[in-house]
């Protein structure tokens, strides 16, 4: 007889109505789904990101962070958590990082085609001084000195700066864009989420001992 599935790990919401949460199967930690990315055990029995929590299957919940990407890989988490044998592949830190970047482009060529964003430093800053939009894109390796011209028109502005000008113009059909104004709607709050996912997903450990944790979070909470 077929084992039964075991349950996906899940937390309700908040009485003050914050978002469903998962616990990160190697550090233990309880956070919001849109602070963390979902793997699921394909039918060859391969990890595979589902950054957009959409694939059918037991979800496995990690920190969207790289180093406990790696280190679930490295101390065989995803196996314990699946409860079967499972392969990883070796780039799978660098997959999701591209699946992020990906998403943030989707989002950005969506608010193009739906006429909710404006391009280029002059355009940007006359909607600004209109004040129109909810969120601003700027590029990450832009020059200091037009960012801080343009945040300055809007110094309360959310701001999200993780993608290269080429990345931005690749998603505006264009060689390059250094900034970008999203307007009102619910796609600046999507973007600025899936822009602080992958921001997150760079950044450094956030202790010494991050990328060395091991074993079920269980274990080491005791």
């Amino acid at each position: 007889m077929a084992r039964a599935k075991a349950p996906e790990r899940r937390s309700k919401k908040h009485d003050d109505g914050d978002e469903p949460r998962r616990r990160c199967v190697v550090t233990g930690d309880t956070l919001p789904k849109t602070a963390m990315i979902r793997f699921v055990v394909g039918p060859a029995g391969e990890v595979v990101p589902d950054v957009e929590n959409r694939l059918p299957g037991r979800g496995i919940w990690l920190s969207a962070r790289r180093s406990v990407v790696n280190t679930a890989c490295a101390k065989r988490s995803f196996a314990r958590a699946a409860r079967a044998a499972v392969t990883t592949p070796d780039d799978l830190a660098d997959r999701v990082e591209a699946l992020l970047i990906g998403r943030c482009l989707a989002l950005v060529g969506l608010a193009r085609r739906g006429g909710q964003l404006v391009a280029g430093y002059e355009k940007v800053r006359a909607r600004l001084r209109e004040n129109w939009g909810r969120l601003l894109l700027a590029a990450a390796d832009g020059a200091d000195g037009s960012r801080s011209k343009v945040r300055a028109l809007a110094p309360d502005l959310p701001v999200a700066d993780p993608l290269s000008a080429e990345q931005l113009g690749q998603a505006l059909g264009r060689e390059a864009a250094v900034h970008v104004l999203i307007g009102p709607g619910g796609l600046a709050a999507r973007l600025k989420t899936e822009c602080d996912r992958l921001a997150g997903f760079r950044e450094p450990p956030t202790d010494q001992g991050e990328a060395e944790l091991v074993g079920d979070p269980n274990e080491r909470l005791m």
